[in-house]
């Protein structure tokens, strides 16, 4: 199906699937509109999608298939879908999963179910890939009402990957009663912290301004995500040197205008950053990094309890931690969220794979008994996204 053939549905909307770049580009103020009447995160904002596929890589294996929905010239639902090949599989996955915590549809609060239902069908019937894979699923998704029939009958079921988000909500009016509610020892490590640091150099805590150029800290950013993952033996083309993704991802928040760029600088040296969103009342921590140099002084629980505090003190609801269960987040939460995922196959290659899959996941588990066991005190898994 070509990303211009429009199909009838429900109620006198039509279906649409957009297979090419040229298409999803011409989409945007159509999708802007519907992205601010549904009140959408920036995951599924089309700026986002857009930064993501014109900084992909692997872009051989990866094709588009976004279904919308329209009620005229207005849009009224975005699945914002694409495929990737991997190992001789074809997986239908979010656009832009890679970087992205909370997957989910775009729908216009007063769209029409049945519509949206056939999209969704229509999707499953155009082909090109084997199986699904709807990950970091929020509780209240809005994706799940429509793939509910699926789940119900099998066709889709949930996969062993969840995820943990860690939150921080509570009845402080002020961020010194918050910091005052943490406990003695949190507390003091906070404070000596601060003190080792300040041995070496004035320490500041700041909030980037609009107008600040993002260039020198994304740099600074990216290099200290490299040196934390070459530590731990891991990789993520986020932050390779000279990559573009990264400077266009953060352009779409500051573009929007939700971004809030946290900095510890010591002497004048960044040690500590945070680049975070604000939505729907949250701050939402996307990339959260420090100098290993200055591991001892702990400069990134130091930077979180600032902006914690600053969160509260301008009336924001929750801190968001995002994805990832990590033990540092473990730390501060008051509350969390499990983010699942479902799974599901449509050609032989696809069950297969999904065999493959829980056989492999079963045998990690057997695996990994003994030392579970043997280490109860254990922090959380990193989250797969490395941020």
């Amino acid at each position: 199906m070509t990303g211009q053939k429009r199909l009838a549905a429900a109620a006198g909307r039509e279906l649409e699937i957009v297979t090419s770049y040229e298409r999803l580009a011409a989409l945007a103020p159509a999708w802007d509109d519907l992205w601010r009447r549904a009140d959408g995160l920036v995951f599924q904002s089309h700026a986002w999608i857009d930064a993501w596929w014109r900084t992909a890589t692997r872009r051989d294996d990866r094709d588009l298939l976004i279904g919308l929905v329209w009620n005229g010239a207005e849009l009224e639902a975005v699945l914002p879908l694409a495929t990737i090949r991997r190992r001789g599989v074809t997986v239908l996955e979010w656009a832009a999963k890679e970087h992205s915590d909370y997957g989910d549809a775009l729908l216009a609060p007063d769209r029409n179910r049945d519509a949206i239902t056939a999209l969704w069908w229509e999707i499953a019937a155009a082909g090109g890939f084997d199986m699904f894979y709807l990950n970091r699923l929020l509780p209240d998704a809005a994706i799940r009402g429509i793939i509910a029939p699926d789940v119900a009958s099998g066709r889709l079921r949930p996969n062993h990957r969840s995820e943990i988000s860690y939150r921080v909500a509570g009845p402080w009016r002020r961020g010194t009663d918050w910091f005052e509610a943490q406990s003695k020892k949190t507390r003091q490590n906070y404070r000596r912290g601060r003190k080792f640091m300040e041995e070496a150099g004035e320490l500041r805590f700041r909030l980037m301004s609009p107008d600040e150029p993002l260039e020198p800290v994304l740099t600074r950013v990216a290099a200290l995500k490299r040196k934390w993952l070459e530590r731990h033996g891991r990789a993520s083309d986020l932050f390779d040197e000279g990559a573009p993704a990264l400077a266009a991802l953060v352009d779409v928040m500051r573009r929007l205008g939700i971004l809030h760029v946290f900095v510890l600088e010591l002497a004048g040296t960044v040690v500590a950053v945070s680049i975070n969103v604000v939505q729907r009342r949250r701050m939402m921590a996307f990339i959260t990094t420090y100098d290993p140099e200055f591991e001892r002084a702990s400069p990134g629980m130091v930077l979180m309890m600032d902006y914690i505090q600053w969160s509260i003190d301008q009336g924001l609801e929750m801190v968001d931690f995002m994805c990832g269960g990590e033990d540092f987040k473990r730390r501060f939460a008051t509350e969390s969220a499990t983010l699942e995922s479902v799974t599901g196959a449509r050609t032989l290659v696809g069950r297969l794979a999904m065999l493959a899959d829980s056989a492999g996941h079963a045998i990690r588990n057997w695996r990994s008994r003994p030392a579970a066991a043997g280490a109860p005190g254990d922090s959380a898994e990193p989250s797969p996204s490395h941020r």
